[in-house]
């Protein structure tokens, strides 16, 4: 039934990809008319969310926040479909970075490198970083049930040189790497809430108390990896460009969670100035109430 449903869906999802940016852009307002205005998908969750962020604001302002986060996410959305069948030359025209010679720099001091990220600006075109950075890159996938789907995301993301591994083999990786003294950058998106039975630490993030991930921190300690934090800016619909940041290059020096708060902090920064660029959608703030001293 799985590959039924792919073979038939396919061709339909290739040819989208293959529509111009400005046909696409056209459709992705209908889609977030369609979202906001019929639908209503998510409003209740991204605008309670807005409400615990911001709790000074008046809801007017924090209305039209909500709107403009609906008006983004659904871009994002077209733009993963394009990166299909996205070309070299656009995806390089259109992604940018703004000091790629910092990675480039601990790449020739003989680095590895933990890069953290969130979910905010657009996190699917950085699948392009290998067309620039000297060092091997590799991001973390989620195991989809439909094997054939995992497929299509898995050569869309490597494509262009990006190293596609399971959340779960994420270590195994490294360790294997570090055996065969191979430098890599490891893209870790980690804002986002783990599972509650997994959550080792608690701390505020955006002015709530919440559970946090800190798998970053603890590859980099391990293997004694710089931890760089990459923020990723939209300059126009459908132009982003990314800056690195570096967090540490001396991990094993700096005491318990601090890389973690580092990262936080930094992503607290960027969310605060543009927040309808952050994922709103997703239930962040689930498991506030179940905080322990």
């Amino acid at each position: 039934m799985h590959k039924l449903v792919f073979y038939l869906s396919y061709p339909l999802i290739w040819l989208f990809s293959k529509l111009p940016f400005r046909i696409l852009y056209i459709i992705s307002d209908g889609i977030y008319f369609l979202f906001f205005y019929v639908i209503g998908y998510r409003k209740k969750v991204v605008l309670d969310n807005l409400k615990l962020v911001y709790p000074q604001k008046p809801e007017k302002e924090l209305k039209r926040i909500q709107k403009k986060f609906f008006g983004h996410f659904v871009d994002t959305l077209i733009e993963a479909i394009k990166a299909i069948t996205i070309s070299e030359t656009s995806i390089k025209k259109r992604y940018r970075y703004k000091n790629i010679e910092l990675i480039d720099k601990l790449y020739n001091e003989g680095k590895s490198i933990v890069l953290t990220g969130a979910h905010y600006g657009n996190w699917e075109w950085v699948v392009g970083m290998p067309l620039l950075a000297k060092i091997d890159c590799y991001t973390s996938y989620t195991k989809i049930q439909n094997t054939n789907f995992e497929n299509l995301i898995k050569n869309s993301r490597s494509k262009f040189g990006m190293k596609c591994v399971k959340s779960s083999e994420i270590i195994k990786s490294v360790l294997k790497n570090t055996k065969q003294q191979k430098q890599g950058l490891y893209l870790l998106v980690a804002d986002q809430s783990p599972m509650l039975h997994k959550s080792i630490y608690w701390t505020e993030f955006l002015n709530i108390k919440v559970p946090v991930f800190t798998g970053a921190e603890m590859i980099s300690k391990k293997f004694d990896f710089a931890v760089v934090n990459m923020n990723t800016t939209r300059i126009k619909r459908g132009y982003y460009e990314s800056e690195f940041e570096l967090i540490t290059d001396s991990p094993k020096e700096l005491e318990t969670n601090e890389i973690t708060n580092r990262y936080l902090r930094i992503t607290e920064k960027h969310i605060y100035k543009n927040p309808e660029f952050y994922l709103w959608s997703h239930k962040r703030f689930k498991h506030k109430d179940k905080a322990t001293e």
